[in-house]
């Protein structure tokens, strides 16, 4: 069996803490060599710090599915995007929606304009992660690629951005992962095609895989696996 399950409002509490259930229960699958992987639209870095509460070392997919790390951290498989589009979309981004607050994630590097931003500061705490300042035309321009850009704003900023670059950029996958956070990545990338990375990584059959999800965007997921637990607050 192979289990790849959600980290938010699943193995996070609202209090973004991994209960002592849940560690134990997770503890008692690697003791068997079941793996259990978290499927995150994370970044590695926001991610460690829950295997490392737990105390195990795992597989972990990140960004969605756009980048896939085995047990030591080794890449398996990463989509990245392109850096024409992304070029023109941050432009966009700047001149309709010049409120909102850009995220460019990149492997392990999550980079941004303004490290004092009050929103960066809050996704810092929650996460754990560190982010960097940086110029994004200067990263394009060295060959660092997205794999995921993440717009963070007011709930009406978050869902008019949704509609224009679904609409006006079909090559990319846009979508809200809450009602003041847009996710952009690749129109390839998905927790299904990561998973499918997994398996063949390890040996499984996705009949042997189980999953565990908390939002309707996961239904893809569960769908691919065959079974699957879709827990909706």
């Amino acid at each position: 069996m192979f289990f790849p399950i959600l980290i938010d409002g699943t193995v996070l509490t609202s209090q973004h803490e991994v209960t002592d259930q849940t560690k134990a229960a997770v503890k008692k699958l690697v003791a068997k060599d079941i793996p259990f992987v978290l499927v995150s639209a994370r970044m590695p870095e926001a991610i460690y710090p829950i295997t490392d509460d737990m105390g195990i070392k795992m597989p972990i997919i990140c960004y969605s599915g756009a980048y896939v790390l085995d047990r030591e951290g080794k890449e398996l498989a990463g989509t990245y995007m392109e850096a024409e589009p992304v070029r023109q979309l941050l432009t966009e981004i700047g001149e309709k929606f010049p409120a909102v607050t850009v995220n460019f994630y990149s492997g392990h590097h999550w980079y941004l304009r303004d490290k004092q931003d009050a929103r960066v500061k809050r996704e810092e705490d929650i996460t754990s992660a560190e982010s960097e300042q940086a110029d994004f035309g200067q990263l394009l321009a060295e060959g660092t690629l997205p794999h995921k850009i993440l717009l963070m704003a007011e709930p009406a900023d978050c869902a008019a951005a949704e509609t224009y670059f679904q609409q006006h950029y079909p090559q990319f996958q846009v979508a809200r992962s809450s009602d003041i956070l847009l996710e952009i990545m690749d129109g390839k990338v998905s927790k299904a095609a990561g998973i499918e990375v997994m398996l063949k990584a390890y040996g499984f059959d996705k009949s042997e895989a189980l999953s565990f999800g908390d939002n309707y965007n996961d239904l893809a997921m569960l769908k691919y696996t065959g079974m699957g637990l879709l827990h909706v607050m």
